[in-house]
């Protein structure tokens, strides 16, 4: 039996492929570490076959990702300076094929396919960690959150969060009936209740932004072309004007207060000075992508001491331009922050100074969602994230789709056959 490949390329009609895909790369993206390395092949396996269904369709415009590119090589590059180079090389072959699948999905998935399976996969992740019901000690603040099977109240928080904004963003943009309150709204309810649990302050305070981004560009669909713009720069300036405000009048110590926290996040700055002060060791190209928090080392292994990580793996400095600059150097953490910053600034200027699009809108708040977590933790730099596939997968769709070529037979009809089914010469 042969397979169209328009059931599994073509994004108008791949939807209960693409949706299944996507599934199982949230749930890689989410319990790869309990489960070993069977969810990261099951990932590889969803996405990297389709490069050898239509070659043409991932070729096609292949240059205007010249960014990802570029830092992809960059970081197989540092294997020859890396303070660990077999880690080092390990690494940056998953980082790279990580954007190599995000690039396929991009150029194969809609955005609502997208957003689809990404919620039921969001629902199977957050249901598994209830089932498990881990609660752990946080050494940064001295609290006991829940953590599910993640090991992590922050990782709780982010698929929490995420499936809370994908709701809305399904529900506003992309139900078609009355089915679509139905079966999102068990999706909604155990967000809801997993984030609030979760205790994540970060996870909190991010969404609220990013709806209050996506409800501006929203409501710039009923405005003319040019007073988007006027909102787009009034918009910019209220946040910029926020966030000194937040900084210089206590602002930032009240939201955090409410989570029991301050403005030293418990251990947070303190971690951004070791890591700046690493970073000022090897400023230019860094230690060697994942080449620091690496056993034997005698930093990595004072700071796993001083906050009681007795596995001696799985910490990081817990902000993605530190993070960068000190595995990666100044060149590394210009590349990362120019994706970041390409990938949002394009949808947003898609909306505002171009043809309004819902999916546009859907991706700058979650690429939004992902920007605001990056100065609080480290999901963009290393493979296997669900947020950095969504960034990639934004930073992509700036480029149209090529047309799906679907091949046409011309076939006689049945009164120009003859007897013995060939068609009569003319005349």
């Amino acid at each position: 039996m042969k397979i169209p490949k328009s059931i599994l390329i073509d994004p108008d009609r791949n939807e209960t492929y693409g949706a299944f895909a996507v599934v199982v790369s949230v749930i890689a993206f989410a319990y790869s570490p309990n489960f070993g390395q069977i969810l990261i092949l099951a990932y590889y396996a969803v996405w990297l076959p389709l490069l050898f269904v239509d070659y043409r369709r991932f070729t096609w415009r292949l240059s205007t990702a010249w960014l990802p590119i570029t830092l992809a090589l960059y970081v197989c590059l540092s294997v020859f300076w890396s303070q660990a180079a077999g880690t080092s090389a390990r690494a940056a072959l998953q980082y790279s094929s990580h954007i190599a699948c995000a690039y396929v999905a991009a150029r194969t998935v809609s955005v609502r396919t997208l957003v689809v399976g990404s919620l039921i996969g969001i629902f199977l992740v957050l249901l598994y960690s209830m089932k498990v019901g881990g609660y752990a000690l946080d050494i940064m603040d001295g609290t006991v959150n829940f953590v599910g099977a993640f090991g992590s109240k922050n990782q709780v928080g982010f698929f929490a969060s995420l499936g809370i904004f994908l709701c809305l963003a399904f529900l506003v943009f992309y139900r078609r009936n009355w089915l679509g309150f139905a079966w999102t709204a068990p999706i909604m309810l155990l967000s809801v209740y997993m984030l609030a649990i979760a205790h994540s302050a970060t996870s909190v305070a991010s969404l609220p932004a990013v709806i209050g981004v996506v409800s501006l560009l929203t409501m710039s669909k009923v405005l003319a072309l040019r007073y988007r713009r006027v909102l787009f720069v009034i918009g910019a300036g209220a946040l910029v004007m926020s966030v000194v405000a937040a900084l210089n009048m206590g602002l930032l110590d009240v939201v955090l207060g409410i989570f029991g926290k301050d403005s030293t996040l418990t251990g947070r700055t303190y971690l951004w000075e070791q890591g700046w002060e690493a970073a000022l060791q090897h400023p230019l190209l860094g230690y060697g992508y994942a080449a620091y928090w690496v056993q034997g080392f005698a930093d990595p292994e004072r700071l796993w001491a001083e906050f009681y990580i007795s596995t001696r793996s799985g910490f990081h400095f817990h902000n993605t331009y530190i993070e960068t600059l000190v595995e990666i150097g100044f060149i590394g953490v210009t590349l990362l922050a120019l994706v970041i910053l390409r990938a949002f600034y394009g949808h947003v200027s898609k909306v505002v100074f171009g043809d309004w699009s819902a999916d546009s809108v859907v991706l700058a708040g979650a690429i939004g969602l992902m920007l605001i977590r990056s100065f609080f933790e480290v999901e963009m730099l290393g493979p296997y994230f669900m947020a950095s596939f969504i960034v990639y997968y934004g930073l992509f769709r700036l480029t149209p789709l090529p047309a799906f070529r679907r091949r046409r037979v011309a076939v006689p009809a049945d009164d120009d056959r003859s007897a013995n089914g060939r068609v009569p010469a003319p005349g």
